[in-house]
């Protein structure tokens, strides 16, 4: 799966290193590597596979240059050297290259045939020789194999669509398949057809259902499907290339990547935050773009209606423009099109949801930048209710692990950072007398490794923070020395599954040290760092180092997992790092020894039983428990009827579920139930509509429940009446 990001990268603990130049013994062999020509790849693969080239006679090929041959090499030479998993390129990873660049190309099985497939099969133990050889014929002929199918189906299609619109009978008992990660590819063009047909029935009706008339989906239809046949026609070799590249050099791990040149430019862009745009992280899933994360105190976070998972299906611009359908769009061209200057807008028609549940949503962000202050650490002060008397407990948000370098570089006494901003916002909190802290990590994606350090040396009077192990197997160690000045209150951690990376870093030390609770779900299980490396075209990002926790275990694939587990909104099974192939395992190293400040593990069992006994009787906590767990049975379904009344009585019931939910909560808290389904809607728009205008209310935090940080705050009053060694002496 592509990952794009659209603004920022939100460095999802990326630490960018300066890495040495092309070697001269790859500019030796350049000297004398005969460069491969298109005619050369069709031969070589004709001669491995007769017949594989032919059915595409009829369009003229793309092949590979001698500067992506050379590439190769280079990204080999620097992947067998620098790449912390020791990969060997041999006859089982070309078996795994040619399943993962079919899944790359066709991940919804409706493009090739299985014939297709067997006869590419028969190539998967030269692709390793070839690569070694730098030749990417066989990327570049399964493609054509590809284009092929695509430029064909693609024509019927847009040739036959009103015939086969107008003959559609949504009455007819017919069910689609949606999950086909585990089917076979269509057997031959009657199945394949079949498919096709299906899908598109599926399209017409969501989008009936959508309120749509058939005319206009009819035309919309249309557009879209030649849309994606000049789309397809303008792929080049660099597309390619870069496609097969990425197959290849994912299954060394899914954060090590090959950035064409193109590519390249908007990575740097991104990096130095010179990109204006709404402030998402995009990614591509099957034909459509959607939204992977927002970026905090982005434009489309402030907005409020955007959500992670929706999937963006049209484009318009400012108030008037037109909305240009995108899906079948390549990523980076859904990219161009949201990205535009500071102050206007941009509209956007999203789905959320699929089968049944699906919706439509309209919404329009003012593009702008995201500026540091509003990255900023944050705090306020949450009043808890606890045994007939109102205790404060500080909270402090930090959505991501910042540093203005450029001011630091310049000697500026007052630039900023994560652990200024934090120390500043500890002594204001202790200034107003709170009972202990709460440093909110939910949706911290990373950033500096050294802010990770630094903010950890708040909480602690000397020691170790993490530890880095390099590709060499040498192990840095980053830590804290001896300082008095350290918040000593009692301390809690509240992190979820989108807290990774340097978040992770900070969590995992806390715990370690015993110093605070880790509370929430499991973080993201981001544990790795990478660097980015200049070829001699475009740009290779390489995992080069892991990290460790003083405790010895990895923060990768597992994550830091909570003191006290807290309902999570996210899935875990498909969000994090144990969701993405070929992450590198979780692990561990030698210890550092380190002192505990505390002796939580003995009362961790009565917290536990007080959490449960009080969230049992909380209607907000069990409504989100109940939405929750409705959420994953909509998420299991995996395939949808193509019966409109079906489709339609699908709806009602979920529609009748969501107000049962609703009226079972409101009778818990004494108020009101809702009559209807219809009444239900109305208020979740008027809640939807005060959720933007809240968001764009800089203030929003101090009005806005939250029942995972209220419950958090329980928690942390719950250990220090229990454990009143929670506060550390100086």
């Amino acid at each position: 799966m592509t990952m794009y990001p659209e603004l920022i990268m939100g460095n999802n603990g990326l630490e960018v290193i300066a890495t040495e130049p092309i070697r001269q013994v790859l500019m030796q062999q350049s000297r004398t590597l005969r460069a491969p020509v298109v005619v050369r790849a069709i031969l070589l693969l004709s001669l491995a596979c007769p017949g594989l080239v032919q059915a595409s006679a009829a369009q003229e090929p793309l092949g590979y240059d001698r500067t992506q041959s050379l590439t190769t090499l280079d990204i080999i030479e620097r992947l067998g050297r620098h790449h912390y998993a020791r990969v060997q390129i041999d006859d089982a990873l070309g078996e795994r290259l040619l399943e993962n660049y079919l899944e790359n190309l066709d991940p919804g099985r409706n493009v090739f045939l299985a014939s297709d497939i067997e006869e590419f099969r028969t190539l998967r133990h030269q692709l390793d020789d070839q690569l070694l050889a730098g030749d990417v014929s066989a990327g570049f002929a399964i493609y054509a194999r590809y284009r092929e199918r695509m430029d064909a189906r693609l024509g019927r299609v847009t040739e036959n669509l009103h015939a086969t619109i107008q003959a559609m009978d949504f009455s007819k008992d017919e069910v689609l398949l949606t999950d086909r990660d585990k089917l076979d590819w269509p057997a031959d063009e009657q199945a394949a057809e079949e498919l096709w047909h299906k899908q598109l029935k599926s399209s017409v009706l969501g989008l009936k259902l959508a309120g749509k008339e058939m005319g206009a989906i009819e035309e919309l239809l249309e557009k879209r499907y030649k849309d994606q046949l000049r789309r397809m026609a303008q792929v080049n070799s660099e597309d390619v290339y870069q496609l097969y590249m990425n197959s290849f050099t994912e299954l060394f791990d899914p954060h090590t990547n090959y950035l064409s040149p193109r590519s390249s430019e908007n990575f740097n862009m991104n990096m130095r935050l010179s990109l204006e745009g709404i402030g998402a992280v995009l990614q591509q899933d099957d034909e459509f773009t959607k939204v992977a994360r927002l970026v905090p105190a982005g434009p489309a976070a402030k907005q409020g209606q955007l959500r992670q998972s929706d999937r963006i299906v049209a484009v318009g611009q400012n108030g008037e423009g037109e909305m240009v359908d995108v899906v079948g769009w390549r990523l980076d061209d859904v990219v161009d099109l949201i990205r535009g200057k500071k102050g206007s807008t941009v509209r956007l028609e999203v789905v959320r949801g699929s089968g049944a549940s699906e919706e439509h949503h309209f919404i329009s962000i003012v593009r702008d930048q995201v500026k540091l202050e509003e990255q900023a650490a944050q705090s306020r002060v949450l009043e808890i209710p606890y045994e007939d008397h109102t205790r404060k407990i500080g909270v402090i948000d930090i959505p991501a692990f910042y540093a203005d370098f450029e001011a630091m570089q310049r000697g500026d006494p007052n630039y900023r950072s994560t652990t200024r901003d934090v120390a500043r916002l500890l002594a204001e909190l202790q200034e107003q007398q709170v009972d202990g802290v709460i440093i909110d990590l939910r949706e911290n994606g990373g950033g500096s490794l050294q802010e990770a350090n630094a903010l950890t040396g708040l909480f602690i009077e000397s020691g170790p923070t993490v530890q880095i192990r390099h590709s060499n197997e040498r192990v840095e160690r980053k830590q804290k020395f001896r300082d008095d000045s350290f918040y000593a209150g009692p301390l809690l951690v509240l992190i979820n599954r989108l807290s990774a990376s340097a978040s992770e870093i900070f969590a995992g030390a806390i715990q370690d040290y015993e110093r605070g609770l880790v509370v929430g779900s499991p973080s993201f299980g981001k544990g790795t760092v990478q660097s980015l490396s200049p070829l001699n075209h475009g740009q290779l990002k390489m995992t080069e180092s892991k990290f460790y926790r003083i405790s010895g275990e990895s923060t990768q694939h597992r994550g830091v997992v909570p003191d006290i587990a807290l309902p999570s909104i996210y899935n875990l099974s498909e969000v994090g790092e144990s969701a993405l192939d070929n992450a590198l395992p979780w692990d561990r190293i030698a210890p550092v020894r380190h002192r505990n400040y505390l002796d939580l593990g003995s009362i961790l069992p009565t917290l536990r039983e007080r959490h449960e006994a009080r969230t049992s009787k909380d209607p907000d906590f069990a409504y989100l428990r109940d939405e929750i767990a409705f959420a994953e049975k909509l998420d299991a379904v995996t395939s949808v009827s193509l019966s409109e009344p079906v489709r339609l009585a699908e709806r009602q019931k979920q529609r009748e579920e969501e107000l049962r939910l609703e009226n079972r909560r409101r009778v818990a808290k004494g108020e009101k139930p809702l009559a209807s389904v219809e009444e239900l809607e109305k208020d979740k728009q008027a809640a939807e509509d005060e959720a933007t205008d809240t968001a764009q209310d800089a203030n929003r935090a101090d009005d806005e429940p939250d029942v995972l940080l209220t419950e958090a705050g329980n928690i942390l009053l719950d250990a220090i009446q229990l454990n009143q060694r929670i506060a550390v002496s100086n």
